[in-house]
């Protein structure tokens, strides 16, 4: 039924994705880019990718935004407002300096972006299960995908565009400019009255989600948190590290950007359009391995890429297969996340999971910068590949007779 999607909370679902995805590229991806250009060594980049941290541990924060809020407005809508004010004023602040500078003073700047964009995703995830009826969440998880995706390549391909004409610094504040888009966003959102289903004490918000996710799976939550983690860890050291690649490689900014906007777009729509279909059609199983097989594909595509001289058509093909992996693995990744929730407690438990997620991309693979200067690109690109194994591995037990219905 299409007519679900035509409605004023849908499309604060959708502008709501862009404010999440937005900040993510300008304090990993696309401030490597600058970075690089401004001569910083690989570790010094790998390392960089810890002012992440905030998406690995949001989970210690979000029973706050459970407890508290200001009721005329609605819980979630005060942390999401005060999130992208928050947003603004931080990435002004890293227009304002360059990597030339104490790279402290950047390195700061960026963590706070990130801590703000962790902790309006807490919100936005949070409204999202609270207001949408059943019937809609197919399609809001959809729309918040979509919106997420492109406003990741607004700030990566869109970013690198940009940086062929402007400065970096002026590309950053162009980014602030855009982040306001949340604004609006929030506004739509009270078309939607919030359930006050606040925990009653502080203790309460923390504790009852631990426990009911221990008490529903058992043995397996360890299981399930190594797999969280350990899924995309060779696609997260991959994407920690190519634009460093593609740029040392001898690839323009501006062809990186326009691929990444059009044929990634592309792949990126086609790919979790197909994993939706396929997530609600397929076993659980089937899903993980199908797609997690194919993340570990796409990182050989940019092991081909460094045996070569740089070519437009071999950037295009990596960049193609890179997206439409992406949106499946995505898609699939996702709705087994939200499988996982109690609803009485999607918040913290969500959160949780979703900074384990984090974990995996910006803890364990902030070494990519030093593994990839020792094993040199084709070296590195392997090693990614391989690193995808021990997720793959943990999916018959993650995946069993429990949770084999998607």
């Amino acid at each position: 039924m299409t007519f679900v999607y035509f409605s004023r909370a849908m499309f604060a679902v959708l502008l709501l994705g862009f404010s999440s995805g937005l900040p993510l590229m300008l304090v990993t991806k696309t401030l490597q880019a600058w970075m690089t250009e401004a001569g910083c060594d690989l570790t010094t980049i790998g390392l960089a990718t810890l002012v992440g941290l905030p998406y690995s541990i949001k989970v210690l924060w979000a029973p706050l935004l459970d407890r508290w809020g200001w009721a005329r407005l609605g819980r979630r809508r005060t942390w999401m407002l005060a999130t992208q004010a928050g947003l603004v004023l931080g990435l002004l602040a890293m227009s304002r300096w360059t990597p030339s500078d104490p790279l402290l003073l950047l390195a700061c700047a960026a963590l706070f972006v990130a801590l703000c964009s962790a902790t309006q995703d807490v919100a936005l995830d949070a409204w999202r299960i609270d207001v949408l009826a059943p019937a809609e969440l197919g399609a809001g998880a959809s729309l918040a995908i979509l919106g997420y995706r492109c406003a990741v390549l607004t700030s990566f391909a869109g970013a690198l565009r940009l940086a062929e004409m402007l400065s970096w610094n002026q590309v950053y504040a162009l980014m602030a400019v855009a982040q306001m888009v949340g604004f609006a966003a929030t506004w739509l959102a009270g078309c939607r009255r919030e359930p006050d289903t606040r925990p009653t004490t502080l203790v309460e918000a923390i504790w009852l989600p631990l426990v009911d996710f221990a008490r529903r799976f058992g043995w397996r939550a360890g299981a399930i948190a190594a797999f969280v983690v350990l899924y995309k860890w060779g696609d997260a050291l991959a994407g920690n590290m190519s634009t460093s690649f593609l740029l040392e490689h001898g690839y323009k900014k501006g062809d990186i950007g326009d691929l990444q906007g059009g044929l990634g777009l592309a792949a990126t729509i086609a790919g979790t359009l197909l994993g939706g279909w396929a997530f609600s059609r397929w076993s659980l199983a089937a899903c993980l391995w199908s797609f997690g097989l194919l993340q570990a594909a796409t990182n050989l595509a940019y092991w081909g890429l460094a045996l070569v001289p740089a070519t437009w058509n071999g950037l295009a093909a990596a960049v193609t297969v890179e997206n439409l992996a992406a949106g499946l693995g995505t898609a699939a990744f996702v709705g087994f996340l939200m499988a996982l929730c109690d609803r009485r407690s999607s918040a913290v438990q969500y959160a949780l999971l979703s900074g384990l997620m984090a974990a995996g991309r910006d803890l364990l693979a902030a070494p990519a910068g030093w593994v990839a200067q020792h094993l040199g690109w084709s070296g590195f690109f392997l090693a990614t590949a391989v690193a995808a194994i021990p997720g793959l591995l943990l999916i018959p037990l993650v995946a069993g007779r429990r949770h084999q219905r998607t």
